[in-house]
This record gives C-alpha cells, structure tokens and sequence, in this order.
C-alpha cells in the first residue's frame, strides 16, 4: 500500500503546485554560448552538429540563439513565429531536430532562447501571425500588447522596449500562448531548459508562473542589472530560475582591461558577483550562471559596447575555477579552445559545482589567488601578471600559461596531462603531472591505447612526451602509488600536415592599390570571426595612424574586401591621413592587425601593400590604376581578367577590364 500511495504522488505532482526547481544543486556542468551577433555561419545548425563529439568532451549545456523563423535573417530578438516555422537564419526546423536530437545523444542539453518580453508582428502594427498547435489555435491581438506601446492591455509591469510591442502578461490569452509555447519547446523540440531573454521588461512572478507550469530542468534570466536587483528577481520568480551574473563579469573585465587583479576582490558599483563569499555569504551561487563575455557585451561592428580588451585566457581561468555555472563564449572557445579545455577537464577533476566554497588566498594588482573547493578535491586558481610566480605548500601546478595558473590539492592523487585531445598540425609535447600526497609516486604511461601497469614506461612529475608528425596516438597516463596504478586518464591525438593548399598563400586579384594609397592587407584566420581591426604607429617620431578612428585600441577597422582561394576572408586598412600627433612621419613603421581586440598578431615591420597573414607579410600587391580607355589590345606576355583568370597569348579580349602589366586597363570596342 506504501508503494502504490508512493507511486500516486508521483503521478499527481505537476498538479500540486510543487515549483520547477530553477536550477540543480550542486551542478558540476560547463555551458557554451553557441551564437555571438550575427553568427550566422559559424552557429549553422549543421555547422554546430558536427561538432557534438568534441563539445560532448567539455560541455553539458549548449544555449543556442532564438530558433523560430523571424520573417527574414535575424539573431532572434524580433521573433515572430512561435509554433508553425522554425526555418530560420541557422538552418531548417529538420536541421534544428537533428541537432539537438545529436546533442542530446552525446550527452549535451540544449537551451533554448525564450523572448516572451516583446514580439513582432505581421503588419507593423498588431498584426500577430495565427498559429495552431496540437489543434489549438493560438492568436494575439491588441488587446495582449501593454497600453504603454498603444495596445489596449495593462500597463507594461516591467521596463518598456521601444523595438516591438512588449506583451501584457496579466493577459491570460497571453500566459496561455506562452505556456503552450514552452512546452512546445520541450516536448516538440527536445529543448531541456530556458534562456529568458529582458526578464527586467515584466514581473519576475510570471517567470514563476511558466516555468511552474513547463517545469524546465534549466531556466537562466537575462536580468541585466546590479546584483540586488538580479537577487530580488530571482526571489520572484520562487527561485524557479537562476541568472546570469552580470557584476562576476564587470567585476573580471574591470581586473582585466585595467591590469588590476585587485579588482576580482572588490566591489563593483557597490555590488558583489551572486558567486562572491562575500555576498550574502554566497547564498545565491546555486542561481549564478557566470560569464566573462556575451553577444551583448563583446565589441560588435556597429557599437563600442563594452568588452573585455585582453587578457581573455586569465578571464576564463578565473571563470571556470568559480562556483556558479560557467559559460563560455563561442567566440573565445573558437580563438582559444586548446586552452580552456584542460581548464574545464581541472575543474571537472576537482568537482567544482555552482555551490562550491572559495576562500581568497592574495589579492594585489598584481595578482589574484583564489581556492575553490569541490567535491573531489581542492583548485586553486592564480590569475595576473604574477600568477607563473605563485606556489603553495600542498598543492601542484597542473596548468600555466600567460596570465594564469592551476594548482589541485595532493590529497586528490591523480595523473594529469596538460595537452588536450585533437587533431594537430605541428609536432607536439605533453606534460605529464603527478598529483600525489605519495613523495615516492610516479607516473605510467602508454601510447598504444593499452591500460598502463606497474611494469609500463615510468616518468616523473613533469615528463613531457613528445607527439611527432604523421603520428596517431592514444595516450595512457597512470599514477603509480604503492605498487597499485589508479586514477588513469586518457589523450587521443592525431599530428599531420596541412595540405599544402592550405598552406599556399595566394594574393587574391580583388587586393588592388593604388599609387598615392597608404595601405595593408590581412588574411584572417578561420577562427576569426568578427570584424579585423589594425593598429599601425612609428616609434621615432612617436605617432599612431589608426588612432583617429576610435582614439584607442582597437585601431581602425578594416575592410572586407572577399575570401581567398584557402576560404579565409580578406581585410584591407587603407589610411585616411589622420594621425594622433601629426608628426612628419608619411607612413607607419609597424602594423598589429586583431580580431576586434583580441586576439592579434605580433608586432609586425610595415611594408606599403603588404599582403600579411598571422605569420607576417607573404608579398606585396602592385601598384595598380585605371588608364584611359584604349581602342588597340596593348602588347602583354600576361593579362589576367577580374576574376584573377590568365588569358591565353594572343587571344582577342572583348571590351571590358582586365589586368595588364600590374595595371588596370579598359579595352574598348
């Protein structure tokens, strides 16, 4: 009888009114942020399919952009079909299917981007599109917009928009749309969780109210404010939704951008971070979904915003060794994913989740040392200019790099191996750590694939194993402890070399100058993804020819001029004869060219019409100009037409533009 009256309350629980649970205590997961502004190609669902077996190694949660059709290419946040298309800028609605249906298979769930704050219309007016659902029929009219935007609802109960019509969500024809569209989104689509988009614009109580009614396992609000407001919308919605911390990520930004690690230490604005210890004794980090970037807050072609300038690996060390739930940007993952995968794999390790303790171990400008302990063992993580420098007594450094270090506690005794799993395409070397409480511990190893023993290769803490070209191989690393091997971890690589097409440089015939031009060109790595800026100056007389622009770094942005023949896209910085300080210089002596601020090149030797790639300058394009326009074909060994194709000696041209001896000609008729 105990078990059939166990078995009732199960079946009766989504009607007792027993809340969604907002977000899991003690989650250990990682979240990316699969989308930056107009990420059209690079978050195409197929694109993003493709990549399930890797994300699947790091991720738990993939938040995807808003995934209705929007009437035309969009980000999302003028959505407009909620139910019946889900054609839209990332790919189809069977594309959308597959990939989550591939994500969740891996093991990844998927978020979805709810924007229930405003919606657009047909018509410019009230004209919401019909739609049914399940054989219902799901309408909205002038009566469900708040009477602040001229509809005949309510007034709006949260901040106003201006964009599109905000929803009266006092209406109930509005919450039973709503309701009906986000369980749509996880029983129809596969989604398991929300990503509430401008909760700020209506009451934290109707979150409560749908997200009780759906029951999400994940539910996140963009509540973009300081963080008592953040606490006291969380409050609202009964704890059935966490946040996103915004102060985490001014606060980061700020150590960051300033060379100030202090900064991690202090308040912002009269705010700690939700994660902070010293907020509410960090009573709201189970409801922190932590970030250090986002598509807002990354410098975007048409706006300053306010992004994170440099210092992007220190800015996700810090991030993955917090409570909270981390998410990772698309943009930083791409430019930097060999080396925040290790940082998630010593996070996982360690058992960090978003209700872990941290106790701040030094703070200076500096340098920043925080200890965060999980459910397996202790991370300490050091970020600043000083970070290479610290040690402490107990622990080993299992990751370094610029700006940042990792340190687990002995007591976990475990081998680490600081390279990541990949396909690379130069010769490699991994370093194999101990972390052992056991002075006398060493490490085992195979690269066969084969489980180590106490009679395999035996190396010390610090052994690098070098990975050759043309080489495929599974590495084993074992500690070994008392004649017993535990703790194994796994490497899979695979080393060889670019095709040599890849690797050819080729000067597109679309790089023209001309003789009075000022100018460079850059070939972009794939993994650059926004706009490419140059930064270009003498030292002697001191004087910045990109300065003017913006008065700071990033310098100038550059123009897309066209893809080359290996797929990578082709920037052109031409001067506009501005200079900072109008010195007599006539052009720079040096040239950084960068990805929007980060990353970028190495300082590089200017040469006028230089054609540069990440490596430097690979040639110099020609002078070229428009002569008149000649009745008679001049003589040429080599004419080559706009489309860069060479035509054969002696064959007749038609009228039209070509290329002859560097220059451009127009053959007339």
């Amino acid at each position: 009888m105990k078990k059939l009256s166990i078995i009732i309350i199960a079946l009766m629980m989504p009607f007792l009114g027993i809340r969604a649970q907002g977000w899991p205590s003690q989650y250990g997961g990682v979240m990316l942020q699969a989308f930056y502004w107009d990420s059209f190609e690079d978050t195409n669902w197929q694109v993003l399919e493709k990549q399930a077996d890797e994300l699947a190694g790091y991720f738990d949660l993939v938040w995807l952009p808003q995934s209705g059709n929007c009437g035309g290419t969009s980000m999302g946040y003028d959505d407009l079909y909620w139910f019946s298309n889900y054609n839209s800028s990332f790919g189809t609605k069977d594309d959308l299917l597959s990939l989550i249906r591939t994500f969740k298979q891996k093991g990844i769930g998927t978020i979805a981007d709810v924007v229930i704050n405003h919606r657009k219309t047909l018509d410019g007016s009230f004209g919401f599109p019909s739609e049914t659902y399940n054989g219902v029929t799901y309408k909205m009219t002038k009566a469900d917009v708040v009477s602040d935007d001229g509809g005949s609802g309510a007034s709006d109960s949260g901040e106003n928009w201006n964009g599109m019509p905000d929803l009266d969500h006092s209406s109930q024809n509005v919450q039973t749309t709503v309701k009906a569209y986000l369980k749509m989104l996880l029983e129809d689509l596969g989604y398991v969780g929300f990503r509430y988009d401008m909760v700020k614009g209506y009451k934290g109580s109707y979150t409560a109210l749908y997200n009780n009614y759906a029951r999400p396992q994940f539910s996140v609000g963009e509540c973009w404010d300081s963080s008592n407001t953040i606490k006291d919308w969380i409050d609202a919605t009964e704890k059935t939704s966490a946040a996103f911390d915004f102060q985490f990520r001014y606060t980061v930004r700020n150590a960051a951008n300033n060379g100030n690690w202090s900064n991690l230490g202090k308040q912002n604005d009269g705010n700690w971070p939700l994660v902070s210890g010293n907020y509410n004794s960090g009573a709201y980090r189970r409801w922190a979904v932590t970030f250090v970037e986002n598509h807002d807050t990354e410098r975007r072609p048409n706006a300053e915003q306010d992004p994170l300038k440099k210092d992007t690996l220190a800015a996700n060390a810090y991030l993955l060794a917090m409570p909270g739930t981390p998410c990772i940007f698309l943009t930083h993952w791409k430019d930097c994913k060999q080396s925040i995968k290790p940082m998630i794999e010593v996070r996982k390790m360690a058992g960090i989740h978003n209700e872990s303790a941290t106790l701040n171990l030094a703070n200076s400008a500096e340098r920043y040392v925080v200890r965060t302990t999980g459910t397996n063992g202790q991370l300490i993580a050091a970020v600043g200019k000083t970070a290479g420098s610290y040690e402490r007594a107990g622990f080993t450094r299992v990751l370094a790099g610029y700006h940042y270090a990792y340190f687990l506690n002995n007591e976990m005794n475990v081998a680490f191996v600081d390279l990541p799993s990949g396909e690379y395409h130069e010769a490699q070397k991994a370093t194999l750590t101990a972390v052992s409480s056991d002075a006398s511990a060493r490490l085992v190893y195979t690269t066969d694939g084969s489980t180590p023993t106490a009679q395999s290769k035996q190396a010390t803490s610090g052994t690098q194993i070098s990975v050759p070209m043309n080489t495929t191989m599974t590495l084993k690393v074992g500690l070994l402890s008392g004649g017993k091997v535990t703790a194994v971890i796994t490497r899979q690589y695979v080393v060889k070399e670019q095709s040599q097409e890849d690797d050819k440089v080729v000067v597109p015939s679309f790089c023209t100058r001309t003789a009075d031009e000022v100018c460079a060109f850059f070939e972009a790595p794939a993994t650059w993804t926004q706009d490419v800026c140059c930064w270009a100056w003498t030292n002697s007389p001191a004087d910045n020819f990109t300065w003017a622009e913006r008065k700071g770094w990033p310098g100038a942005t550059c123009t897309y001029l066209g893809k080359a023949d290996n797929g990578n896209k082709v920037w052109k910085w031409t001067w506009d004869g501005k200079k900072q300080n109008n010195s007599s210089a006539a052009q720079p002596q040096y040239i950084i060219f960068n990805n929007t601020g980060s990353p970028q090149t190495d300082d590089m030797a200017f040469t006028n019409g230089g054609y540069y790639n990440r490596n430097g300058l690979q040639e110099t394009v020609a002078v070229t100009g428009i002569q008149a326009i000649s009745h008679e074909e001049p003589a040429a060994s080599v004419i080559y037409d706009l489309q860069g194709r060479r035509m054969p000696q002696g064959a007749q041209l038609k009228p039209g533009i070509y290329i002859i001896n560097n220059k451009k000609v127009v053959i007339g008729r």
